[in-house]
């Protein structure tokens, strides 16, 4: 299971260095909650992917996105969330997010993400 997860977000990096939207939207389920770092809320995958679309020809254009796990907690077998700290290179940005990542037929999906910038960092 941890390896699987894991997985999740090397794919979710490969999709943000590529500047594929689509790509990086892809690890989360048709239907995820998705808060923004400035508190937006989207709703689906589709809405995802053509945020970040919008932001790898933008601000994010050319950025690399590394992101560490801290922590997976099981609760059940198949729901766990996951507590992630990401940087953004070389924007300078740290993120921090709090996932509930669930098992469907053909693996894990990320069904919410709640992602913010700590206080005083940019």
């Amino acid at each position: 299971m941890t390896e699987q997860i894991y997985s999740l977000w090397h794919r979710m990096e490969q999709g943000w260095a590529a500047g594929d939207g689509h790509a990086f939207a892809a690890v989360f389920t048709e239907d995820v909650d998705f808060v923004t770092v400035r508190g937006e809320e989207l709703f689906g995958r589709r809405a995802v992917a053509l945020g970040h679309s919008k932001l790898f020809t933008g601000p994010y254009r050319d950025t690399v996105l590394t992101a560490e796990i801290s922590l997976i907690r099981p609760l059940t077998d198949d729901v766990s969330v996951v507590h992630v700290t990401s940087s953004i290179a070389p924007a300078g940005i740290t993120t921090h997010a709090q996932a509930v990542v669930v098992r469907r037929a053909d693996g894990w999906e990320i069904a919410a993400f709640h992602n913010m910038i700590p206080k005083g960092q940019s």
